[in-house]
């Protein structure tokens, strides 16, 4: 197992709603370990098993979501 940390730049947050949303939606995903959204920064930090989960799931979890990935 090789858990990847990544920085994802997000477009759209203003709330804790909005913290909450992408939290959830990137947390359903199988192999997600950690989900940490800085509202300040417009910056989601997750944690995952990439060979369980890719990147570009969590890409469109957060757009799915109704949030823009930089």
């Amino acid at each position: 197992m090789a858990v990847e940390t990544k920085v994802i730049d997000v477009k759209g947050m203003s709330c804790g709603h909005c913290v909450s949303a992408v939290e959830s939606s990137v947390k359903e995903l199988e192999g997600i370990e950690t989900v940490s959204v800085d509202l300040a920064s417009n910056k989601v930090t997750v944690s995952f098993d990439d060979s369980k989960v890719q990147l570009t799931a969590v890409h469109e979890a957060i757009e799915e979501a109704g949030y823009e990935v930089a």
